[in-house]
């Protein structure tokens, strides 16, 4: 259960694909007749393919049926986050959203649900709004259990002291994570600092204390007053019969009573900003930011989609005004923007990212006097048309895959209403250069920003804000486009994918398997893969392959990086490169009938890279900041520590894993002629691999395949084996890392396995038991549900499909004052699966989970396409009749076969234990507290 504002990375992530989400959609075929309605539910809208229905109780249901895949989402969103909080209810919608998940009524072990129906699930919080969602296999059994679970939930959830007493410690772990990160803290303080009054200066996670003391019976009236069906919408959407979801629905949601209760509006007026003002946050960290945070209007507003169309133009990479002034300069390493669609006025943000050895003063004043500009340089024709066409065409890939279109909608029904999100698609199409210009002179103007300093001014020149318009009037009669075209209803069994997918090898060692089906808007993903080199060719190469796959795409001889980005937005596609390994992967993502153009552009930068100088600096100062802001963070130190004491590998091996300081020193030694030498020798089609899923041309994609197998480098490929290195010793190692209020820990040991041994499906499944499930295993049965000390914690199985190396590893993140607390959990967890093992019943139900949650995976066309690039790398061959051996393998277990394996491959006292965090910190609190009596202290295990 995630909240939005507190990983800046994934927020940043969420709002371009749902705030900037726009794009032209495929006509589609004739909409089927309107399903009878049963009593007691009106029909209210349709718009391309999502129509409304109302129960008398309130309740808004919207149904978006797709027979193309056979799963389904049943989302339920909730007009409540931290928006409607009063005073000492900072956090208590989120907090919420945790409680939920403790059980209710008819369903009183919620995370066992969740867990037996192979069920995808979270729930998240934000300003505006709550929401619930589970994707799972398309069965009439899931479907009703999911809309009763909901149904359920709403009005039965237990809200219980016993549960709130662990439950607030997890929130308040997750809270410390958003600590850990300056970034994100610094997006709280800029926002805090913004708004003076309304909620949206408040983030959503709340405050510490209000976590920890929030009275039970206060988050049960807050829960009464807002879990209602009035104040719901629940979305079904993917494959299902629409009359008898209608039918459940109604059985389900009906009799649920409208509530007497009138929920008032928020009626909060942020003032208008009568000057610049400032912000200064000092803590650990080995990178340098600067945030700029403006008022601007609501999502409904007619200006969010011209200022949406400017944010583009001052961000895009590399094309925005701001990428250019700060990144090409070399004043900044990265920088990103975004300005959210919410209910009430909201806000627009930049953040830009500077190494220490750049300067803050000079980064600011370009910044600042970039935004300023922005006013009075009026964006070009092409800048407004190429944002356009970014912000379109994301939106026409979100109607592929419904689950993701019922899960954003959630963010416009907070906003006012969900037709919002095509009533924001035909205002970005009629954006123009003028447009842009207005909203930056009303909205980019120095005394309505909020940035690090302060300047008086004698005469201010403030913005005025509109306040939202009549959503009801804006979408009163909407009917929107035609409805995308569904794809088949596509088996996604292993025997039918093994049927489906034609596979071939060329002379130069090249293989390739494709998968044609219809799909949602002939949708298509395609990996290539190119492998090269053996263990000496490749001995102290990895920063010189890295860096060679990363600027593929950043220019050829007949084009530049801004014209190979240019277009592959305008067809549509999401192309990434990235090399590891012996591997240099191209990830594509885009539709049928532009495919073609798109294998044109990714052919050129594989066979005419030219490597730009000013690209590959640029590239090495974003590879700076990136490993630079991970140096003194829990997680990413613990992981890297871990992973480098159970595989030691020689320095310079292709394996070998580097410290921080190796990698970043490793980077500054880099030469663009490494660069170009490692793709002159190791580059080339002999050996590589190629999938193809969804729809698309065979003969088009045939030629990509001749024309690879006709490369050839001059390196010869080999595959470098895994070694299992049988000398790790084992024990605890504690890292110390200041002023971080989350620790982390990792832990982990090897073995000799590969993923056919007759032991690794029995192993699997003591896994997936221990740790693997959602909220259900008995690692967050335990630590997170009853003992609320991590709010990420689990286990995890890796078994190599070539070498016989093995690999157990747990995870968790914590309270540094918890350490103790928190190891002697897990060893007592490890100890009862080695000596009681797992039950019939429980594995039974993991059983159950694990092969429903398969089927699930194989409906994932992108899914498909990695696994087929895997399983063709393969010199023996594999097909998904591995899958389905597998998965008949695991029915057939016994508790005796699984509770064997775990005595033979767990042990506690085998196992490398990596922790990071600040414990000097935590040590001097536990020595500052009163002294707990003797039968209460910790196990005063040494560290």
């Amino acid at each position: 259960m995630k909240t939005k504002p507190y990983l800046l990375r994934k927020l940043l992530t969420a709002a371009l694909a749902v705030g900037c989400l726009s794009g032209l959609r495929p006509h589609a075929t004739a909409q089927p007749a309107a399903p009878s309605l049963p009593d007691g539910m009106t029909r209210v809208t349709s718009v391309e393919g999502i129509t409304e229905y109302q129960l008398k109780n309130g309740l808004r249901v919207l149904l978006f049926p797709d027979v193309s895949k056979p799963t389904v989402t049943v989302n339920i969103t909730y007009m409540v986050g931290s928006r409607h909080e009063g005073y000492g209810e900072s956090g208590m919608a989120h907090l919420l959203e945790h409680m939920v998940f403790k059980g209710s009524t008819r369903h009183k072990n919620i995370p066992q649900e969740l867990t037996e129906h192979g069920s995808w699930p979270n729930g998240t919080t934000w300003f505006d709004r709550t929401n619930y969602f589970e994707t799972f296999s398309a069965t009439d059994e899931n479907l009703r259990w999911a809309l009763d679970l909901e149904a359920d939930r709403m009005v039965n959830s237990f809200i219980d002291k016993k549960d709130l007493d662990t439950e607030f410690s997890v929130v308040r772990n997750e809270f410390e994570m958003g600590e850990n990160s300056p970034q994100s803290v610094l997006m709280d303080r800029v926002l805090s600092s913004a708004y003076l009054w309304h909620n949206y200066g408040k983030s959503t996670i709340g405050s510490r204390e209000d976590i920890e003391r929030v009275p039970i019976e206060s988050l049960k009236a807050f829960y009464k007053r807002f879990y209602q069906p009035d104040n719901a919408i629940l979305l079904v959407a993917g494959k299902f019969d629409e009359a008898k979801t209608l039918a459940m629905i109604s059985e389900l949601y009906g009799p649920i009573p409208k509530p007497d209760r009138v929920l008032s509006k928020t009626y909060t007026v942020e003032p208008v900003q009568d000057g610049e003002r400032a912000v200064t946050l000092r803590r650990v960290g080995d990178t340098q930011g600067i945030a700029v945070a403006y008022h601007t209007p609501a999502g409904a507003h007619p200006d969010y989609a011209p200022m949406d169309v400017l944010m583009d133009v001052l961000t895009n990479e590399p094309s925005g005004r701001l990428y250019k002034a700060l990144i090409e300069n070399k004043k900044a390493a990265t920088q990103w923007g975004w300005t959210p669609a919410l209910y009430d006025p909201g806000f627009a943000y930049f953040y830009t990212e500077l190494r220490k050895e750049q300067s803050l003063d000079s980064a600011r004043a370009i910044m600042l006097g970039t935004l300023d500009e922005m006013a009075q340089k009026t964006a070009t024709a092409e800048e407004v048309e190429r944002a356009k066409t970014k912000l379109l065409s994301r939106i026409d890939m979100l109607f592929k895959q419904v689950d993701r279109v019922g899960l954003n909608l959630s963010e416009y029904m907070a906003a006012g209403d969900w037709r919002l999100l095509f009533l924001y698609r035909d205002a970005l199409r009629k954006v123009t250069p003028a447009d842009v210009q207005r909203v930056a002179q009303a909205y980019l103007k120095p005394s309505n920003r909020t940035v690090g300093t302060f300047i008086p001014d004698q005469k201010p020149d403030r913005a005025t804000i509109s306040a939202t318009p009549d959503v009801l009037a804006l979408v009163n009669g909407y009917k929107g486009e035609a409805m995308v075209a569904a794809g088949e209803a596509f088996d996604p069994s292993p025997a039918n994918i093994d049927a489906r997918t034609k596979r071939g090898k060329e002379a130069n060692g090249l293989t390739y398997g494709l998968l044609q089906k219809s799909t949602r808007g002939n949708s298509v993903h395609m990996r290539i893969r190119l492998r090269m080199g053996d263990a000496q060719s490749l001995m102290n190469q990895s920063t010189a392959a890295s860096f060679a796959a990363s600027m593929l795409e950043r220019g050829t001889k007949t084009r530049s990086y801004q014209q190979i980005r240019d277009g592959l937005e305008k067809l549509k596609a999401e192309v990434y490169v990235y090399g590891y390994g012996q591997s240099a992967i191209v990830s594509v993502e885009t539709q049928k009938e532009n495919l073609p153009a798109v294998l044109a552009i990714v052919t050129d930068y594989l066979r005419n890279p030219t490597f730009p100088d000013a690209e590959f600096k640029k590239l090495k100062e974003e590879r700076l900041a990136e490993i630079e802001s991970q140096k003194q963070e829990p997680q990413s130190i613990a992981q890297n520590q871990i992973r480098r004491r159970l595989s030691p590998y020689p320095k310079g091996h292709p394996f070998y894993l580097e410290t921080f300081d190796e990698e970043i020193d490793n980077i500054k030694k880099l030469t663009l002629d490494d660069v170009k030498a490692f793709y002159k020798n190791f580059y080339g089609g002999q050996q590589a691999v190629v999938s193809v899923v969804g729809a698309f041309d065979e003969a088009a994609v045939m030629k990509t395949i001749k024309g690879l197998s006709n490369w050839k480098a001059p390196r010869p490929y080999s595959r470098v084996p895994y070694q299992l290195f049988t000398d790790v010793k084992p024990g605890t190692e504690a890292m110390q890392t200041d002023d971080k209020a989350n620790a982390a820990l990792s832990a982990g040991l090897k073995f000799p396995m590969r993923d056919d041994h007759p032991d690794y499906a029995a192993l699997y499944m003591a896994n997936y038991i221990l740790g693997d499930g959602f909220l259900n295993s008995r690692l967050a049965t335990r630590i997170r549900q009853k003992e609320g000390v991590s709010y990420g914690v689990g286990s995890y199985l890796y078994a190599d499909d070539n070498d016989a190396v093995g690999t157990f590893g747990s995870y968790a993140i914590y309270n540094p004052e918890n350490s103790d607390r928190l190891e002697a959990s897990y060893k007592d967890e490890i100890d009862k699966l080695v000596r009681d093992g797992v039950t019939a019943d429980e594995l039974k139900t993991a059983k159950a989970a694990v092969l429903q949650n398969k089927q699930v995976e194989r409906s994932q066309d992108g899914l498909l396409a990695d696994t087929w690039a895997q399983y063709l790398t393969k010199a023996e061959g594999r097909s998904f009749a591995y899958d389905a051996e597998l998965e008949k393998r695991i029915a057939a277990l016994t508790p005796e076969q699984v509770n064997t394996a775990v005595k033979k491959y767990i042990d506690y006292n085998k196992l490398v234990i990596v922790k990071a965090g600040d414990f000097a910190k935590a040590k001097k609190a536990v020595v500052d507290k009163p002294a707990a009596p003797a039968a209460e202290q910790g196990s005063g295990k040494k560290e």
